[in-house]
């Protein structure tokens, strides 16, 4: 993806201001593991981005979970530093939301003052907290998420039912 978007606006795991609001893309890959890490450099990268950042509310976007998604197999491939990443966009300050992919299934929820959101995919869904690779019957879905002045952040789950 780096190779294919190396230009804004589309630039991969760049950072993007818009409005009061900063959008950080951080890497969260590890090569050739289905699992993450975060890297230390990008780490370093999200904290200099939003300490040079004048913005009140920062939305980061990765691939893998932070927190388990209580799927035995899906949490073996999930991000192995999550609760470093955590720790690290809570003293950042200004983290409202942590939005990731990865887990093919609907997740929203707090954790420690920041809101973290998984989308479903837009091919097939994982079967949510089963112990073994299994795939749900829900159709494809995305997310339309407006981040909103006051550091509230709409989101709908349109689920894109079969015709």
């Amino acid at each position: 993806m780096r190779d294919m978007l190396p230009d804004p606006p589309f630039s991969y795991c760049d950072s993007y201001a818009a409005g009061n609001w900063l959008i950080v893309g951080i890497d969260s890959c590890s090569a050739g593991r289905a699992g993450g890490k975060i890297a230390e450099k990008e780490l370093r990268r999200m904290e200099e981005a939003i300490a040079a950042s004048s913005a009140e509310h920062v939305l980061v976007c990765l691939h893998h979970p932070p927190v388990p998604m209580h799927s035995k197999w899906l949490d073996s491939v999930g991000l192995d530093n999550g609760d470093e990443f955590l720790m690290r966009a809570r003293s950042a300050g200004a983290v409202r939301a942590a939005l990731f992919g990865h887990v093919h299934q609907d997740y929203d929820a707090g954790h420690d003052g920041i809101r973290l959101i998984a989308t479903p995919s837009t091919c097939r869904q994982f079967l949510p907290r089963a112990d073994e690779f299994a795939v749900d019957d829900r159709p494809p879905a995305y997310r339309c998420i407006e981040l909103q002045p006051d550091g509230s952040i709409g989101v709908e789950l349109k689920w894109v039912e079969r015709g």
